[in-house]
């Protein structure tokens, strides 16, 4: 099931619901969610975060000042 269709499928449930205690802790619930930043960034992002995390595990690194200079 993709991410629309359970949107559609939670909202679907929601609306069936009388309970407003329920429904003030669903909001509660969402309000107080969190995004998780891995969802916001790109594709591009995402690869070249694993790509450097990839060239860690292999032994690959650079300490800052190393960094540093190289774009001084």
């Amino acid at each position: 099931m993709d991410i629309k269709t359970s949107k559609i499928e939670l909202v679907k449930l929601i609306l069936n619901i009388e309970s407003d205690t329920f429904i003030e802790k669903v909001t509660e619930f969402i309000k107080n969610e969190k995004a998780d930043f891995w969802n916001e960034l790109s594709a591009h992002e995402q690869a070249e975060i694993k790509k450097g995390i990839e060239q860690l595990n292999q032994g690959k690194r650079k300490s800052f000042k190393e960094v540093l200079t190289k774009i001084s």
